[in-house]
């Protein structure tokens, strides 16, 4: 085994997880075993995790099998989330693999009497100088990776990579254009039992009393389970419990007092309620007043915006006994399997190894959606019928009503500028509630269900994070450029009318909406170009070179006005520490707000699969479009009322913009990832080009007509 001269730092996802056997194995059937603790939620990374495997062993991709993630099986990574799973789990089996690759090639250099040096590999044929051969499936030895990780093999240099940076085929895909069985709703164990949940009417309800008998009656049905205020039906076919829980809806009287403060007024109950106040960042030094030729602020706000998953959230869970002590199995869409783990033996008064949780996929959420809290229904309900698997199903108003939302938020940004327009002071001050509930992030118990139980408690809000972690509501609101002196405030709501955690993007999506917003306005202010006056305030290369070549490929120089069309222009480095993102929108106003182009430029380095992170670039600004022209929590003072997809609408395939996305070269830098890199940018683009067709500046979103004509100047 061959030791460079310096020795890699060890990425921190193979420190926390050091045992080579934990991330793969080599099997005698001619195939490589990879383990990871990122989860398949319909970004690819599976497939790009084998591109990276691959290409360190020197195998065919095709011979790589992702397992799914699971507890007491794959190594603990905590949440797959933040845009990280290249960064994390891809560096780890990078040096994994290799290390795993010199060890098998110290093996066959023994039996071929050989330098290990000299020793070729393709598609796991190990061949000596003099030609023979031997492969890593004749040497097969789980024993041999049963060590920890040392870091010590350097990877492979990009140039000498054959499989990243390729379009290998999507691992996940064959079974979801077939149709076969895949997702957690898939899932048909022996003996399933279906359950269904009773939610409570409104937020602030408490069940008094509920009449069991006649669900009870209905054939089909094995039995009703009540706790405190969490209240469902279990039964032997999917239709008795769907027919079963309404009834037994209709027979639960409860108390409801109102707690919902007035939608139509939001940004006063955030901006007024009691909050909890950060001082994010405050760098630089302040201008002279001398220098200040005026100051310009502006506030802009969006609303409650949910996951919208066409999928409603699924588990299934399984109590048996093994030993005389009661083991809990579940399999679940969550994104955090080892984290579910503790919380449910948090909540059941159970020990961790008395469970297991594995990854199926399910809903893809991009966030924190009801993944885990229908995993804890699951768990409630196969503790009532021990030894019957036990399936819940949220329905569409669970899922839309119920599932944590986005937060929304107010975001207040102001600027010194100097006699050019250019930018000397920048400020920017939010208020809206935590992005953090996620089970493990709060001193509760974050699981919906337990909040219900007898004795359970109401879900806590987790802490602001640090900029120098990604932030949360604070994500993105030091904006990338340079300017003399810049400052972000956070306040933290305290009270939370509608429990919110992670979204796609967290607070970069109107952090990015406000600050390019605002950039428009104060390029337009000064009479400059919006893209010059950006560039203006650039010394970055890869930005600078990012904003040209999206200028450049949406033609911006040769646009032309046209009555109710308009283009617009935003740029974001995503976290300021992962990829680039700017966009160029085209949209049409006329009786209602039409994107009809967005043209994307991304620098996220080195990119294992391009068309991979197309798909989750353009994914990130369609969804992103979405949020922007539709997307709205509805409630009263006593609950959600945006429960289906006509008081909820989402962006229709009819309206899809088409999307153009450029990859920037990697130029040697390491990968980045690109799930969240859109979101921000697209929303403000797409509000700088509402602008220019119609000469309103819209601050609140979604640009519905509603919005519109209240912007409009009297």
């Amino acid at each position: 085994m061959t030791t460079p001269p310096t020795t890699p730092a060890m990425p921190q996802s193979l420190a926390a997880n050091p045992w080579l056997s934990s991330w793969l194995r080599i099997l005698p059937e001619g195939q490589v075993e990879v383990r990871s603790g990122k989860v398949e939620i319909g970004q690819g990374v599976l497939t790009a995790l084998a591109q990276i495997a691959a290409e360190e062993l020197d195998v065919d991709v095709s011979r790589v099998r992702m397992t799914a993630a699971a507890t007491g099986v794959s190594p603990n990574e905590g949440l797959t989330a933040g845009s990280l799973s290249i960064q994390h789990s891809g560096a780890a089996l990078q040096f994994a693999c290799a290390e795993a690759r010199a060890v098998y090639l110290d093996r066959a250099a023994a039996l071929l009497q050989c330098d290990a040096t000299q020793l070729t590999v393709d598609d796991g044929r190990i061949t000596a100088p003099d030609g023979r051969t031997t492969t890593y499936w004749q040497l097969a030895d789980d024993a041999l990776l049963d060590r920890p990780a040392t870091a010590t093999v350097a990877p492979k240099s990009e140039s000498a990579y054959r499989v990243v940076g390729t379009n290998a085929p999507r691992v996940d895909l064959p079974d979801k254009l077939a149709g076969r069985p895949r997702f957690a709703h898939d899932l048909a164990l022996p003996g399933l039992l279906y359950g269904r949940i009773v939610r409570p009417p409104s937020r602030g309800a408490t069940l008094d009393t509920v009449d069991t008998e006649p669900t009870l009656a209905v054939p089909g049905v094995v039995t009703t389970v009540r706790d405190g205020n969490f209240l469902a039906v279990i039964a032997d076919r999917e239709e008795v419990a769907l027919r079963a829980v309404e009834l037994l809806r209709k027979d639960a009287v409860w108390q409801q007092p109102p707690t919902l403060p007035d939608e139509d007024d939001l940004p006063t109950f955030l901006t007024t309620a009691p909050r909890e106040t950060t001082l994010l960042a405050d760098q630089g030094e302040r201008p002279a007043a001398s220098t200040v030729t005026r100051s310009h602020e502006a506030t802009y706000h969006r609303p409650y915006i949910a996951h919208a998953s066409m999928g409603p959230s699924s588990a299934t869970a399984l109590l048996t006994t093994e030993d005389g002590e009661a083991r809990l199995a579940v399999w679940t869409h969550s994104q955090g399997v080892y984290i579910l783990r503790q919380e449910l033996a948090r909540a059941l008064a159970m020990s961790d190894k008395q469970i297991t949780v594995s990854h199926v996929e399910g809903p893809g959420c991009y966030g924190h959606n009801g993944a885990d809290d229908s995993a804890m229904d699951a768990a409630l309900l196969a503790l009532a019928v021990p030894g019957r698997p036990v399936q819940v199903v949220w329905s569409r108003a669970d899922e839309l009503g119920w599932s944590p939302f986005g937060p929304a938020a107010v975001v207040r940004v102001a600027a010194d500028v100097g006699t050019g327009g250019e930018v000397l002071a920048w400020e920017q001050e939010i208020w809206g509630n935590s992005h953090i509930t996620r089970p493990g992030m709060t001193p509760s118990i974050g699981l919906l269900a337990a909040s219900h139980r007898e004795g359970g408690k109401e879900i806590e809000s987790g802490p602001e994070a640090p900029l120098t972690h990604g932030g949360a509501a604070g994500r993105n609101s030091v904006p990338g450029y340079d300017f003399g002196y810049r400052k972000a405030v956070n306040h933290r709501v305290l009270p939370s009318p509608l429990r919110t955690s992670s979204l796609r993007s967290l607070g970069a999506f109107v952090n990015v909406f406000a600050a390019e917003s605002f950039m428009d306005e104060l390029a337009l202010e000064a009479g400059r170009d919006p893209v010059e006056f950006r560039l203006a305030h650039l010394t970055d290369p890869r930005a600078r070179a990012l904003i040209e070549t999206v200028a450049r490929r949406a033609a911006w120089d040769s646009w032309r006005p046209s009555e109710s069309l308009g283009h617009g222009i935003a740029y974001a480095r995503y976290k300021n520490t992962s990829a680039y993102c700017a966009v160029v929108a085209e949209v049409e106003a006329v009786s209602e707000v039409r994107v009809r182009r967005l043209t994307l430029a991304v620098d996220a380095g080195l990119v294992i699969s391009p068309d991979g992170a197309r798909n989750q670039i353009e994914g990130g600004a369609i969804q992103a479009t979405s949020w922007t022209l539709k997307e709205r929590v509805r409630f009263d003072r006593m609950t959600v009322t945006s429960e289906d997809w006509e008081s909820y609408p989402i962006l229709r395939f009819s309206e899809v913009p088409a999307v153009d996305v450029e990859l920037m070269p990697g130029d040697g830098n390491p990968p980045l990832g690109v799930g969240e890199t859109a979101q921000g940018p697209t929303a403000a683009a797409i509000a700088n080009a509402l602008y220019d067709a119609l000469g309103v500046r819209v601050r609140s979103l979604p640009l519905t007509e509603e919005q519109i004509v209240a912007a409009m100047p009297d």
